[in-house]
C-alpha cells in the first residue's frame, strides 16, 4: 500500500508539468515562480530545522563508542572509535560523513535452520549508498553548467573525467550509470527484503522514486529526445541573476525534470532526506568522551533536599549500634 501511494503521488508530480506545460503562458509558473519558491522553501525551512536542533539542550555526553576509552596511561585507547578529544571527533565525524563507516561496518542477523543466529556482512548496501551519493553530488556540480556562463572550469574537468570512456553518442556519463544504479539497489532492497518491506513506509519509498523520476527524466533530455540546451542555459543563468526569461521550444521533458527537482527540494527540510544535516548536529557523533576526566551535572536538576548519611547515622545511631553495624561516631555515654 505504502508503495503504491508512492507511485501515484509521483505519477500526478509529472503529470501536473507534463499537461500544463503544454498550456500558452504557463511555462513562467514552472519555469520561474515555482523554483523560486522551493529554493525558498528549501532555504527556510533547512536553517529552521537546524535552528531546532540546536536549542534541543544535550545536558550529558552521549557519543556512541565502540572503543577503548582513554583512561590508565598503560591501556591504550581507540581515538576514533572512542574520542577524548576534538582531533579524534573530527576524525570520526570525517570518516563518517565522506566514507559512511558506520554503515561500513554495519552487520545483518539472521535466524538459520535450528535456531541459530548468524551475522552478516551488508558491503553491498554500504557501496548503493555511497555510489547513489557521490554519483548524485558529481551531477549536481555538472550542472553548475547550466547557471553560470561561462562554464567553470572545475565543471569541464568533471566532464572530462565522467565520460573518460568515450562510450555512445552522446558520450555516457559515468554518474548517471552509478547514480541510478545506487538508487535503483536502495529500491528494490526495499521492494525484495521482506523485514525491510514490512517496516517501510510511503516516506520511505517517495523520496526513492523521485529520485528515479529525476534522474529518468534527465537520462532521457541527453540521450533519447531533443531538447534546447541553449535555451535551457538561457533559463538558468536567468534564474541566477534574477532576471529570469522562458524561452520558447523548451520540452515538456525538461518542465518534468525541472519540477521533480523542485518538489525535492521542498521536500528535503521535512524528511528524512534532512540527516544531511543531522549528522553534524547529532550528539551521538559530535561529542568528546571526557566522562571520565570531567564529571558533567545536569544543569536542569532543581534543588533537592537530601539526607545525608551523617544525619541518618545521627538519627538511626543507637539502632544501628545495637544492631552491631559500623559506625562513622559512637554513640554518646549517658551522663551517670
Amino acid at each position: 500500500m505504502s508503495l503504491w501511494f508512492s507511485i501515484i503521488v509521483i505519477l500526478v508530480l509529472i503529470a501536473i508539468p507534463w499537461v500544463g506545460a503544454g498550456i500558452p503562458g504557463i511555462q513562467t509558473l514552472f519555469g520561474v515562480v515555482i523554483p523560486y519558491i522551493a529554493i525558498a522553501v528549501f532555504l527556510v525551512g533547512f536553517v529552521l530545522k537546524v535552528l531546532k536542533w540546536a536549542k534541543s539542550p544535550v545536558p550529558f555526553r552521549i557519543p556512541t563508542t565502540s572503543g577503548q576509552q582513554k583512561s590508565l596511561p598503560w591501556i591504550k585507547s581507540a581515538n576514533l572509535e572512542n574520542p577524548h578529544n576534538l582531533a579524534g571527533v573530527i576524525g570520526r565525524m570525517l570518516l563518517e560523513v565522506l566514507f559512511f563507516r558506520s554503515l561500513f561496518r554495519n552487520t545483518t542477523t539472521a535466524i538459520n535452520e535450528g535456531d541459530k543466529v548468524t551475522y552478516g556482512s551488508t558491503k553491498y548496501l554500504w557501496a548503493a549508498g555511497m555510489a547513489f551519493h557521490y554519483g548524485f553530488l558529481l551531477i549536481i556540480l555538472r550542472h553548475f553548467k547550466y547557471f553560470v556562463d561561462p562554464t567553470p572550469q572545475f565543471v569541464n574537468w568533471l566532464q572530462y573525467m565522467d565520460n573518460f570512456f568515450q562510450i555512445g553518442l552522446p558520450i555516457i556519463y559515468l554518474t548517471d550509470i552509478v547514480f541510478m544504479a545506487g538508487v535503483g539497489y536502495l529500491l528494490l532492497r526495499r521492494l525484495f527484503d521482506a523485514k525491510i518491506k514490512y517496516i517501510s513506509l510511503p516516506s520511505d519509498y517517495f523520496p526513492l522514486l523521485l529520485l528515479i523520476g529525476i534522474g529518468t527524466t534527465g537520462i532521457l533530455m541527453r540521450y533519447f529526445t531533443k531538447v534546447d540546451i541553449v535555451s535551457i542555459k538561457e533559463l538558468g543563468v536567468g534564474l541566477l541573476s534574477f532576471s529570469p526569461v522562458v524561452p520558447e521550444g523548451i520540452s515538456a521533458v525538461f518542465f518534468i525534470h525541472l519540477f521533480l527537482v523542485n518538489c525535492l527540494l521542498m521536500y528535503i527540510p521535512f524528511s528524512k532526506l534532512m540527516h544531511m544535516a543531522g549528522v553534524f548536529m547529532s550528539p551521538t557523533r559530535n561529542l568528546v568522551n571526557n566522562n571520565r576526566v570531567k564529571r558533567h551535572i545536569n544543569p536542569w536538576n532543581y534543588d533537592v533536599k537530601v539526607h545525608t548519611y551523617e544525619e541518618y547515622e545521627d538519627e538511626f545511631r543507637d539502632v544501628m549500634k545495637g544492631a552491631g553495624l559500623p559506625l562513622d561516631k559512637e554513640p554518646a555515654k549517658e551522663k551517670e
